[in-house]
């Protein structure tokens, strides 16, 4: 039988927010959340950005691995205090022993945008 538990992400601190620094695809980026590496375990991320600058904030998250190109990115504009934003909408990683699975972002002003979120980790 599965069991369910409710996680803070590996990338906060105590679940305090994460503060996203510059970056670039292939490296750079603040780590949100790495996911377990049992491979009968599924991590489903939630994560939310608040932008606090005058501005609004092109955010860039790299999910599954890091890579030089956009193949495993997705990118948004944070509005300017628009409150939370949601931005990885409950997708899922399952464990892998062999390869570390995460996800990470990059922002084009660098400590402006904050995550928090949290993750359901599904075990079998």
């Amino acid at each position: 039988m599965a069991t369910f538990s409710k996680e803070i992400l590996s990338g906060s601190t105590d679940g305090k927010l994460i503060i996203v620094g510059a970056g670039s695809p292939g490296g750079g980026s603040t780590i949100i959340h790495t996911a377990s590496s049992t491979a009968t375990t599924i991590d489903e991320v939630w994560v939310y950005a608040n932008n606090c600058h005058s501005a609004d904030i092109k955010l860039s998250i790299q999910w599954g691995a890091y890579s030089s190109n956009e193949t495993n990115l997705m990118e948004m504009t944070i509005p300017t205090e628009g409150g939370l934003t949601l931005v990885i909408p409950g997708l899922v990683m399952k464990g892998n022993a062999s390869t570390a699975l995460f996800c990470a972002a990059f922002a084009a002003t660098t400590s402006m945008i904050n995550l928090s979120g949290y993750v359901n980790r599904i075990t079998a």
